[in-house]
């Protein structure tokens, strides 16, 4: 409900955005080189208000930088706040999403050849998804962090979470081999 929501408010900004910009440009097509958009009346209606001009650049700035969240906002992907979890017995419970978060972290980080991991749990409360981030250690094996992933800590989410098609998406990344130096 609150996804379609706000896909009509963008589209209707967008339709009223390209409505204005598109009335200006045709204006400024038929219209006069030397032609300004605010006459000189309207110019220096407000010169003697001091605010004035400060407010409306401020206003404009506001709008501006609050647009740019809405829009940064729209590429996040949801986070539950909480997880459905199925108890078997009928009545259910609930499991911070943040929590399901550090468990599982610190459940990758304890698996061998993993040197750091991140964990975020996105989608609704009863169709959660986990995209697990780790960066793998210089000499570790890619097959035995994953199959360490897979049937360590994801099965053991499943079964806490009663969720056996929890989706998962893991990304690995290789530490550097790099020697560091020591001056």
């Amino acid at each position: 409900m609150l996804r379609s929501v706000n896909r009509v408010l963008i589209g209707l900004t967008g339709l009223v955005l390209l409505g204005l910009g598109g009335s200006v440009l045709a204006g400024a097509l038929w219209a006069d080189p030397g032609t300004v958009l605010l006459s000189a009346s309207a110019r220096q209606r407000w010169r003697d208000q001091a605010w004035w001009w400060p407010v409306v650049l401020g206003g404009l700035a506001v709008l501006v930088l609050l647009a740019l969240g809405w829009l940064v906002a729209q590429f996040r992907r949801p986070r539950p706040a909480e997880v459905l979890v199925d108890t078997r017995d009928g009545d259910g419970a609930t499991l911070r999403g943040r929590a399901l978060e550090a468990v599982m972290e610190e459940a990758a980080e304890a698996v061998e050849g993993v040197a750091r991991a991140r964990v975020r749990v996105t989608g609704a409360g009863d169709a959660p998804v986990a995209y697990v981030s780790v960066l793998l250690e210089p000499e570790a094996s890619p097959d035995a962090v994953i199959a360490g992933l897979t049937h360590g800590v994801l099965a053991r989410a499943r079964e806490a979470t009663g969720l056996p098609e929890l989706p998962a998406e893991v990304q690995l990344r290789a530490a550097s081999r790099r020697p560091r130096r020591v001056a």
